[in-house]
């Protein structure tokens, strides 16, 4: 994303680029619905999150649009001094697992896609671990 454009604090940086995303899921690509770089809250040591959006809501009344069930990623910042380091490592490890857990998500079967899923990669002190969340 482009300075210009950054809508971040100038001690904050996205550790991927929309480039990185599109490298790393090539066909895959096309399920994902909706690609975020998130400026908000700190996300403690969350570096990476995906998601599968499921047709139907936990809540009854209100549904999801057909536009949107599939694969949300949210990108998170890091310290823009720490974004060189974080870079590689996800791209070494974690965008790997997002391509398998992608990949996955698009071959499961129809009771797994009709729920919500959510999965986190976490980076503290240069250990990257990663998990499904509830």
């Amino acid at each position: 994303m482009s300075a210009r454009n950054r809508r971040l604090p100038r001690h904050r940086a996205w550790p991927l680029t929309t480039t990185d995303i599109h490298d790393c899921l090539g066909p895959h690509l096309d399920h994902v619905v909706d690609l975020r770089f998130l400026t908000g809250h700190d996300g403690g040591t969350i570096v990476l999150g995906a998601a599968w959006v499921a047709p139907h809501p936990r809540t009854y009344g209100v549904g999801i649009h057909p536009d949107m069930v599939g694969v949300r990623i949210d990108v998170l910042p890091v310290d823009a001094v720490e974004r060189a380091a974080v870079r590689a490592v996800l791209r070494a490890r974690a965008l790997p697992q997002l391509h398998e857990w992608v990949a996955r998500a698009i071959a499961a079967d129809e009771t797994w896609r009709l729920t919500p899923h959510q999965h986190c990669w976490r980076l503290s002190e240069e250990h990257l671990t990663h998990r499904d969340e509830a």
